[in-house]
C-alpha cells in the first residue's frame, strides 16, 4: 500500500486519529495528554495563521504517523530554521519507513521555504529512532535546558 503523508488542516475530519496518535506520542514520553492542550495544538494546527503545522502519514486512508513542525528564527545566522517539535509513528506501523517518510516531507517544506536546517530533540534513551535519526542527520553536541517561569494555566 502506498504512503500517503497530507497537511492535517486539509482534513479536520481525522481530528480523532491525530488524537490518538498524539495520545500514544504522549504516553511514550510519559506524559498525559490532557483534553485542553489537545484542543490547544488541534487549534493551531488548524489555523493557517500559527505557526505549528502538522502532517499525518496515511495508509489505505489510515492515519499511522503524525509530525508536528514549525518555522525558527536562527538569529546567529540572520535566518530560518525548521524546527521539529514531534514525531510518532504507531507501533504497528513502524520499522515501515514512515518515520524517514514524515522526515524527509518536512525537509522538502523546508527547502522550498529555504530553511538550511530542520532541528529536532528527542529522549536519549529512545534508541530505535535514534537509529533513524543518525542516518539521516548530525547529532550535536548542545544540551537542552527547561527553565521554568510560572506554573501552567
Amino acid at each position: 500500500m502506498p504512503l500517503e503523508i497530507l497537511d492535517i488542516a486539509a482534513r479536520p475530519d481525522l481530528k480523532p486519529a491525530w488524537r490518538t496518535l498524539f495520545d500514544s506520542y504522549s504516553t511514550f514520553y510519559k506524559r498525559q495528554l490532557t483534553d485542553p492542550v489537545a484542543e490547544a495544538v488541534w487549534t493551531w494546527l488548524m489555523d493557517p495563521g500559527h505557526e505549528v503545522e502538522g502532517r499525518l502519514a496515511l495508509v489505505a486512508g489510515r492515519p499511522i504517523g503524525l509530525a508536528h513542525f514549525r518555522r525558527q528564527p536562527r538569529p546567529a545566522f540572520g535566518e530560518d530554521m525548521g524546527y521539529l517539535d514531534d514525531l510518532f509513528v504507531a507501533p504497528d506501523a513502524r520499522s515501515g519507513g514512515v518515520g524517514r517518510a514524515l522526515i524527509e516531507h518536512v525537509r522538502e517544506v523546508g527547502r522550498a521555504r529555504g530553511w538550511r536546517t530542520i532541528r529536532w530533540t528527542t529522549a536519549d534513551d529512545n534508541y530505535r529512532a535514534r537509529t533513524l535519526y543518525d542516518q539521516l542527520a548530525v547529532k550535536t553536541s548542545w544540551n537542552l535546558y527547561d527553565l521554568t517561569v510560572g506554573d501552567a494555566p
